[in-house]
């Protein structure tokens, strides 16, 4: 892991952001290309909105890449271009947390900086014995209060080290490495018994299905229509083909039709439907009915970002993997180029060989 080897604050950073709710193997290729693009906070708070999200593209939780883009201009606008070093200015920062500034604050500074990411939650609570909801205010401040008293003096950066390592490879979430645990003897939960019930298990909600149509609008020099998402909420900044989701019983192509002259102003013709595209989120699925049309009038859209380009340059733009997919289906013959595979979320039990990281310290992404 490349940013285990480097203290420089902004690789740490960049790291930490990427390993919230993400598996360490696939942050890694991701942290090469990123800081391949960005080598330096300036470099990442001089960039184009795109630029950072075509960087992050495939990677997921786009918020975090949205956050990361205005905290590194706040870095540069209000610290000089130095990443701060303290726990409270570090969490000034957008998409910076508790638990994500002490991280940076240790690793980076060598801060006696406790940290409460899921595996350090996890191997506390498990010390502790701690079987209540670990969401709820009283647990968190037990859980934080622990974290900053396993600190030793000093040894701020090696604690945070350790109780990363232990939890990703020894004090998993399920079937945890009792026998080799250095801290066996202490840990309460494996005196009573209940290790592997800690934390406490959620009921799993049932995850729901969207189906959406999509439409690649081509107008007589071959050039494709696409629009910007909202900045804000799911996949914002994102690009995309404009659509939706149908209402009940409406064809795909009566829904594109309505929507493309409402929204967009134009009035569309030649009606060709592609195979659907089907793509899983952390929270929902999605099918997603492509059809093609002809720009058949309407010269200029009216209100929202929009481009119209050649289908070449659709490599160029940042899309969610939904979209991408459909880019496959709609222009086979355009090759993509070579880019890390789509991130997933970390489950909750992984390969004993495989250490996984999750963090809870910045906002939700989205």
């Amino acid at each position: 892991m490349e940013w285990r080897e480097t203290r420089d604050p902004y690789r740490v950073w960049i790291s930490e952001i990427m390993l919230q709710q993400t598996r360490v193997e696939t942050v890694a290729p991701y942290y090469r290309r990123f800081l391949g693009a960005f080598p330096a906070v300036e470099a990442l708070a001089g960039a184009s909105p795109d630029a950072v999200m075509k960087a992050w593209e495939g990677l997921g939780y786009y918020a975090r890449a949205r956050n990361l883009h205005r905290a590194a201009v706040e870095v540069v606008r209000e610290f000089g271009g130095r990443v701060p070093s303290t726990v409270e200015e570090l969490s000034s920062l957008p998409g910076v947390g508790r638990s994500t500034a002490g991280a940076i604050a240790a690793l980076a500074f060598g801060r006696d900086a406790p940290i409460l990411d899921a595996n350090a939650k996890r191997v506390i609570a498990r010390l502790l014995s701690v079987q209540e909801d670990l969401s709820r205010p009283e647990a968190v401040r037990l859980l934080w209060d622990a974290s900053a008293g396993l600190i030793l003096p000093g040894r701020g950066r090696e604690t945070a080290l350790a109780l990363m390592d232990l939890g990703a490879m020894v004090c998993l979430p399920r079937a945890p490495k009792c026998a080799i645990c250095p801290l066996a003897s202490l840990c309460e939960g494996r005196r009573d018994g209940v290790e592997e019930r800690i934390p406490a298990r959620r009921r799993r909600r049932e995850i729901p299905h969207r189906s959406a149509a999509a439409a690649v609008i081509l107008d007589g020099r071959g050039r494709v229509f696409i629009a910007r998402r909202p900045p804000e909420g799911l996949l914002g900044g994102m690009w995309e083909f404009p659509g939706g989701e149908p209402a009940q019983g409406e064809s795909p192509e009566r829904f594109l039709v309505r929507e493309i002259r409402i929204r967009w102003g134009m009035t569309i013709a030649a009606p060709e439907r592609l195979p659907p595209v089907r793509h899983a989120y952390s929270h929902f699925r999605v099918t997603l009915v492509p059809v093609r049309f002809l720009r058949r009038a309407g010269a200029a859209p009216k209100g929202g970002e929009w481009r119209w380009i050649s289908p070449e340059e659709l490599e160029k733009v940042p899309f969610p993997g939904a979209a991408r997919k459909l880019i496959a289906r709609a222009f086979p013959e355009i090759r993509s180029a070579a880019t890390p595979a789509t991130a997933r979320p970390a489950p909750s039990r992984s390969p004993s060989h495989v250490p996984v990281r999750t963090r809870r310290g910045g906002r939700t992404p989205s």
